[in-house]
């Protein structure tokens, strides 16, 4: 699978999870606000329900007032009179009670205050009857009754309770109509929601099912490159390691058929010198013949006696010889380096556990006489034992201190220390300095072959630290170095704690 289709598939998943929670969520919020609206609907419904209700059972009580009334009126018997009395007083909580649960309609309002000033006229009339029934003046409670039957009173509060069930009636069928569409709405959104859910259910299992198998394919390419791995790395290690064995040799055929002219070169320079010294002999003698005598050569036995010109040739012939000498001397360290390199390159290492701070400290008192010189001391501290080469250590740690005793402020005491510690089964080598310094921007240089970095006072060929770091990638470790100009440095080691036979060799 490529990272194209991989980042493909993974927008893909990514944008369906997202879609999913945002259908999720509508869905939610949607049904949230769905039901708490079919809930308020249903709550109006019931309370026009209650409203109706409240209405009946105030029209109620005021009849069961008047019959009882008249019944007490044409009896006169208790039992009427308290039936009178329980009604009158069920009708002010009625009325109190019905006034309270239609206070939201302003058209009900309205008809509350017309109904309540003709119960409260009816039941002046219901309490002036029974005062004569009560005082036995049947004909004026009879002349009063006839009086409520003529001004119609009753039937005004017939009239006004029936527009207010009328106007209930209407808010009952809207409010029932709006109940309805919010159960529907509510309903619907359920069903869509499920079957958006459903879909997107159906969708990731598809996209699971194509990754998994996608997953499986690539699992199967990975087994089958597996199978070739090993061999490929084995024919790509012994191509790497013909390739460096034939690098060396080449760069040992090389150093080593140099050497041939330039031991001609030194051979005829010596001549050369010689044939020099000869040549301004000659011009000296000639130089000093007298026209009528013998030879006069002034100056001490052997010393040639050459005029100004002569004298400045002859210096100059001796420099330009000197200069070649120099570089011949150069060249020829340059070939011996090259030559031990390549040597060295070719070496087996061989694995042995060391007592590393023994080791060191051997290595140290070889270095005395050295450090004595350049008024430095050497401190050795705890170093962990390892497995390892030991003759690539000590040309590790050798010139590593060497360099420190080398490159020491002049007037400054110097020194050095070395220390050690463990980490995940590696062994991490410190030599420090209080020395010159390397400026940052030469960190990497110092590491290449035949460069070197900061004042030039010193002999060296630039070989010395890409040796060691050559050396320490052999046994499978690191190198680096922290340092600023005029603040010392810090070269630190990393290699393995076992370093043994199976990685031996492993960059040839």
């Amino acid at each position: 699978m490529t990272a194209v289709s991989q980042r493909r598939r993974v927008f893909w998943q990514i944008l369906l999870l997202s879609a999913g929670l945002l259908v999720l969520t509508v869905i939610s919020a949607g049904s949230v606000y769905l039901v708490n609206k079919a809930r308020d609907d249903s709550k109006w419904v019931v309370h026009t329900i209650e409203t109706e209700n409240e209405i009946n059972s105030l029209l109620l009580e005021i009849r069961r007032a008047e019959s009882s009334a008249r019944g007490f009126l044409l009896t006169g018997g208790p039992d009427f009179q308290s039936d009178h009395e329980k009604a009158v007083a069920a009708i002010i909580p009625a009325l109190d009670k019905l006034t309270r649960q239609i206070g939201d309609n302003p058209a009900q309002r309205e008809n509350i205050e017309k109904l309540s000033a003709a119960i409260e006229a009816r039941l002046d009339q219901f309490s002036r009857e029974m005062n004569f029934v009560k005082q036995n003046e049947l004909d004026q409670a009879k002349a009063l009754v006839r009086e409520a039957a003529a001004g119609n009173t009753t039937t005004t509060i017939s009239n006004f309770a029936n527009a207010m069930m009328r106007e209930e009636e209407r808010l009952f069928r809207i409010r029932s109509e709006n109940s309805d569409r919010s159960q529907t709405l509510s309903a619907s959104m359920t069903g869509i929601g499920s079957g958006f859910v459903v879909l997107l259910a159906l969708i990731s299992i598809w996209l699971v099912r194509r990754s998994s198998l996608a997953r499986d394919e690539a699992e199967a390419r990975l087994r089958d490159t597996n199978v070739n791995l090993e061999a490929l790395v084995d024919e790509r290690t012994s191509d790497l390691r013909e390739a460096n064995d034939e690098i060396q040799r080449f760069a040992y055929i090389v150093s080593h058929d140099l050497r041939s002219p330039l031991v001609n070169i030194m051979g005829f320079t010596s001549e050369l010198e010689e044939l020099g010294g000869d040549i301004f002999r000659r011009i000296s003698s000639l130089t000093h013949v007298p026209a009528d005598g013998p030879s006069l050569v002034p100056g001490p036995p052997g010393e040639i006696a050459l005029e100004d010109a002569d004298r400045q040739l002859s210096a100059d012939f001796s420099e330009a010889l000197g200069f070649i000498k120099s570089s011949i001397a150069k060249m020829d360290r340059l070939i011996s380096a090259i030559l031990n390199l390549t040597r060295e390159g070719r070496r087996e290492f061989q694995p042995e556990k060391i007592d590393t701070r023994a080791f060191v400290e051997a290595i140290v008192s070889t270095l005395a006489h050295q450090a004595v010189e350049a008024q430095a001391e050497i401190h050795v501290e705890a170093l962990p034992d390892i497995v390892s080469d030991r003759l690539a250590l000590e040309q590790i740690f050798s010139n590593l201190i060497d360099n420190a005793i080398k490159y020491l402020k002049n007037g400054v005491a110097g020194e050095i220390r070395i220390r050690g510690r463990t980490k995940l089964g590696y062994a991490i080598f410190e030599v420090s300095d209080n020395g010159r310094g390397i400026d940052p921007k030469d960190h990497q240089r110092i590491f290449d072959l035949f460069r070197r970095a900061g004042t030039q006072d010193k002999p060296g060929q630039g070989i010395g630290l890409a040796h060691v770091r050559a050396l320490v990638r052999r046994l499978g470790g690191t190198m680096s170095v922290s340092s600023e100009l005029n603040a010392g440095s810090t070269f630190t080691i990393t290699l393995p704690i076992a370093w043994n036979v199976s990685n031996r060799n492993a960059d040839k």
